[in-house]
């Protein structure tokens, strides 16, 4: 159902597309700090993905907020739909995990006259007290790293991406069930579009509190990472080498995590790093599964 305000208003600078699914009290709090942003000439549009969670008390909440649904599973299915209804030229994409600053829309509004294509930082906080879980130390440090996604690796996520209107038409829509924002971003790179950093351009991320949590976010990106090579035609022993270099990446990241200054004790850095040796061996048993064309368990 959509619920958007009538076309007659002012057509806005900027539109803000937010996916969304069953997580109303974080959809709460992102749009509860947006509201603190100068929200002038900005539309804002949550595209719900089917959630079996009602958002009814939300939508009350933020009557100015246009509620789109999109039946279609996935985040990308949900982007396109945002898109399809945004009027503004400024394409401003977060998740409704997220919490942006509070001079987010500001730093949309300059991150949109530097490049095609702008991702900015991404912060990771806890929601629960100290002490920090073995999940959460290793979060603080590599959960989200867009200056290297983006300046190494040529690629953005969308949970604090800027881009325009033209771009998006150019390069087409998300593609659903594969790693949609990089693949999104590398196909715009691709096309001659400039993706570039901007520090200043700031959302917050909650950590994932426990093991489960982090192991169901890594086998997502595991099964989308290896959708993604697939539909870039690479060879199946790329994946394979990429498998089996799993453990040495251990020894290679632990300097990071030894010396990470958002790890607060010697404590927290010994869990990252227990941490990241648990998943990386997880993730090369996932993987060289994937290659003999299993499914993952």
């Amino acid at each position: 159902m959509d619920t958007s305000k009538a076309t007659t208003e002012p057509v806005p600078e900027v539109s803000v597309v937010i996916p969304h699914y069953n997580d109303p009290e974080r959809l709460g709090l992102c749009l509860c700090e947006l509201m603190e942003n100068d929200t002038g000439g900005v539309e804002i549009i949550v595209v719900d993905n089917g959630s079996t969670v009602p958002i009814d008390a939300v939508r009350e909440r933020f009557p100015a907020v246009r509620f789109l649904t999109e039946t279609e599973k996935g985040a990308a299915p949900a982007r396109n739909r945002g898109v399809s209804a945004a009027r503004g030229e400024i394409l401003a994409f977060i998740d409704a995990d997220c919490v942006p600053a509070r001079d987010w829309l500001a730093a949309v509004r300059r991150a949109a006259s530097r490049a095609d294509l702008v991702g900015g930082r991404v912060s990771v906080f806890d929601e629960t007290p100290p002490p920090r879980t073995g999940a959460q130390a290793f979060e603080a440090v590599f959960a989200f790293d867009f200056r290297t996604y983006i300046e190494k690796k040529g690629f953005s996520g969308a949970g604090n991406l800027v881009t325009k209107r033209a771009v998006f038409e150019d390069v087409g829509p998300f593609v659903n069930g594969l790693s949609e924002d990089a693949e999104w971003t590398k196909r715009a790179v691709a096309k001659g579009y400039r993706l570039v950093y901007d520090d200043g351009l700031r959302v917050g991320h909650p950590s994932r509190p426990d093991w489960p949590a982090l192991r169901t976010k890594w086998r997502r990106l595991t099964e989308e990472a290896h959708a993604l090579e697939r539909a870039e035609g690479r060879p199946r022993r790329r994946w394979v080498v990429k498998a089996l270099l799993m453990p040495a990446s251990i020894l290679a990241h632990l300097p990071r995590v030894l010396s990470h200054r958002d790890l607060r004790s010697p404590g927290e850095r010994w869990l990252a790093a227990l941490t990241l040796a648990r998943l990386r061996f997880l993730r090369m048993g996932w993987m060289l599964r994937q290659a003999l064309g299993r499914r993952l368990v």
